[in-house]
């Protein structure tokens, strides 16, 4: 009997999960219709591949020597249509991290700064832990990734304006050198 729930456990549990958690989809983008031609890019319109790859690579470029060392790549799926994102049910945002297992970028979030602060988001992951980040003040995580991905907006809505701003006012005294390790004390 004990074999036999732990054997309905084992697949019921995912299959909830996937019903009913959609983020949780991230982890298999294929099943939204999406393409992943390299094992970390994916796209539901092949016909801007090229695209989604230039701005993986400036944004791991940019964030590696900027921020610091990703160590694990992270899987990003471009989304080109509202449809292909709503599959991943993350709702009004433009992209979204979701800890380690990847990356979902809307069709209004193709731009460099966008896929810059979404690969912030899963470095302080790496280097955080998802529990710590989770629970880490949002003027920090949110803050970090509006200030450090460039984001060229003069004003962002409240709150993030107040992050971004907090968010500065801290790393000038912690300065680049300092980050993680104060960071990790929050």
């Amino acid at each position: 009997m004990l074999k036999r729930l732990l054997l309905i456990g084992m697949f019921l549990i995912p299959a909830t999960a996937w019903a009913f958690i959609k983020p949780v989809r991230v982890v298999a983008p294929e099943l939204a219709g999406v393409s992943c031609s390299r094992e970390f890019i994916c796209t539901d319109d092949t016909s801007r591949y090229q695209e989604a790859v230039a701005l993986y690579d400036e944004a791991l470029h940019f964030v590696n020597s900027s921020v610091g060392a990703i160590e694990n790549k992270p899987r990003v799926t471009f989304c080109s249509t509202e449809t292909c994102f709503q599959f991943f049910g993350l709702g009004k945002r433009s992209a979204a991290t979701i800890g380690t297992f990847g990356i979902v970028i809307s069709p209004r979030a193709w731009k460099p700064y966008y896929v810059r602060h979404e690969m912030i988001h899963h470095l302080q992951n790496e280097r955080l832990g998802l529990v710590k980040v989770w629970r880490d003040p949002q003027w920090f995580v949110e803050g970090m990734a509006y200030a450090l991905s460039e984001d060229p907006r003069p004003k962002l809505s409240e709150p993030f304006e107040q992050y971004r701003s907090q968010f500065n006012v801290w790393y000038k005294q912690v300065g680049k050198a300092q980050l993680w390790t104060k960071a990790r004390n929050l």
